[in-house]
């Protein structure tokens, strides 16, 4: 891929400006719900973009008027669900987790079902103010799936969670800032370019410390304080030794801004 060009398949379209990227989910007539094509050629940006070391800052977007409505029920229930889950979208779904790249999320309308999920998993979020998860597994006997209810428990607690996931509501763009599912929230129609706009700015920050930061965070869900503290001074041990660190002390001293390299 090259700066400026659009690639991709004809469900996911990525373009590429400088250390940005912007994944666009494009079935908008179905509100981006997901099918079978959605699904691989989600796996398959992920994949390119993680293999792509200018990328340091990925938005991912729905085209039309929501941001996706979670799976196509149209195409009917899969012989095995748990292996549909397991195998065409717990990878991508993990694998942003583990990216080294920084995933925002640009929410509008309804991030629904998996797409909920989708969203609940980026590192970081825009949400329109009149946008909503919506978790609706309730409404035909299932519960959330790819990730949901461990992300509304990290979030909510237990108590909040589990009322969310019963009741099968919407949640509110206030109650997803309030619960940290979200970062920030931006009037609507906005979203997109409010994404764009901070994850330019995000971008001109140390590549190096922020994919350290992300995958200490992550981490730092499974592990106890002492691990914590090990594992931050191995990464620690790590970025003292980078091009990014000594420009950064240089800057510093200096009292000019750092220009880093990822080196």
């Amino acid at each position: 891929m090259t700066d400026g060009q659009v690639t991709g398949g004809q469900t996911v379209s990525v373009l590429l400006e400088g250390n940005l990227a912007m994944v666009t989910l494009n079935r908008p007539k179905v509100f981006n719900a997901f099918n079978g094509a959605m699904r691989s050629e989600l796996l398959a940006a992920v994949r390119s973009l993680e293999d792509n070391e200018a990328v340091r800052i990925v938005v991912l977007h729905g085209s039309g008027p929501g941001f996706c409505a979670g799976a196509d029920l149209s195409e009917g229930m899969p012989e095995s669900i748990a292996q549909q889950l397991e195998q065409q979208y717990k990878p991508f779904l993990v694998e942003i987790a583990s990216s080294s790249k920084i995933w925002m999320a640009a929410i509008h309308g309804s991030a629904a079902g998996i797409g909920g999920a989708l969203a609940m998993t980026c590192d970081l979020a825009v949400m329109e103010e009149n946008a909503n998860i919506y978790l609706a597994f309730a409404a035909i006997g299932l519960v959330p799936d790819g990730g949901a209810t461990w992300h509304l428990l990290k979030a909510m607690g237990h108590k909040k969670a589990l009322q969310t996931i019963i009741e099968g509501r919407k949640i509110s763009a206030g109650e997803c800032l309030e619960a940290g599912l979200v970062n920030k929230l931006v009037a609507p129609g906005v979203a997109l370019q409010a994404a764009r706009d901070w994850a330019i700015q995000l971008a001109q920050g140390a590549p190096l410390a922020q994919r350290a930061a992300k995958a200490a965070l992550r981490a730092a869900n499974e592990i106890d304080l002492a691990q914590a503290i090990s594992l931050e001074a191995q990464l620690q041990e790590n970025l003292v030794k980078t091009q990014d660190c000594r420009d950064g002390v240089a800057a510093f001293f200096a009292k000019r801004k750092p220009v880093f390299s990822g080196k």
